[in-house]
């Protein structure tokens, strides 16, 4: 897969990415940047990618200014934990933790990168648990679990077992973590979103939709987060 870039109406720049697998033109605005993506066939031409994001410029507009404005880690921000804001505080101590309201951080490290890693050390113990338990319930087995900053989905199963999930999952609500976990585990028995597969996920979690729908209302907003100027 390619890349190169375009302007569009003179002023929003669009990614192009061009795909052997794409049969189709498809423009779509990241949740995580509010950033333009049009990817392309392999027979597409430039010209033909310009004219089919011209013809789509007042949805682009609009999309990108619903967009939250990114929020940058700093200190004395609020930033969500686990569903609940705390302040994030330069603290004299060694290891990051949670104090009442606040999120003590090392005075003398970069506080993007250390709430980044805590973060993840979060994700990782909570999603271990929550899978463990609803591969139990299941009769099922996973190989392994790894964290990504993913940008197009919350979590993946693969064919060999294999679970993937977003750390910034320990952002969100504990049952909406625990909701996405058992979302995964599902897919061990039924590799696809059939009715089987939902009802899996239902035996597990009961209340799923309400989770699922919390994700799509405010999962962008846990994107909008930036820890540094690039995240992996």
């Amino acid at each position: 897969m390619s890349v190169e870039s375009i302007l569009v109406d003179g002023d929003i720049p669009v990614r192009l990415r061009r795909s052997g697998r794409a049969r189709r033109m498809v423009l779509r605005v990241t949740r995580a940047e509010g950033q333009v993506v049009l990817t392309l066939p392999l027979r597409a031409s430039l010209s033909e990618g310009r004219a089919f994001a011209e013809s789509r410029v007042e949805w682009l507009r609009r999309m990108r200014a619903a967009m939250p404005p990114p929020s940058v880690v700093a200190h004395g921000v609020l930033l969500p934990v686990e569903g609940r804001l705390l302040r994030v505080t330069s603290a004299a101590l060694r290891a990051t933790r949670v104090e009442g309201d606040a999120l003590l951080v090392p005075q003398s490290r970069p506080v993007g990168t250390v709430v980044q890693t805590w973060l993840r050390q979060l994700a990782h113990a909570r999603l271990v648990a929550a899978c463990d338990r609803h591969a139990a319930g299941l009769g099922r087995s996973f190989a392994a679990i790894s964290l990504r900053d993913t940008r197009s989905r919350w979590g993946s199963c693969t064919h060999d077992g294999k679970l993937m999930f977003s750390w910034r999952l320990a952002m969100a609500p504990p049952e909406v973590l625990d909701y996405v976990a058992a979302h995964e585990v599902a897919h061990l028995a039924h590799m696809d979103h059939s009715a089987a597969f939902w009802a899996a996920t239902g035996r597990l979690v009961p209340e799923y939709q309400r989770h699922r729908a919390w994700l799509k209302q405010h999962g962008h907003e846990l994107m909008a987060w930036r820890f540094r100027e690039m995240t992996d």
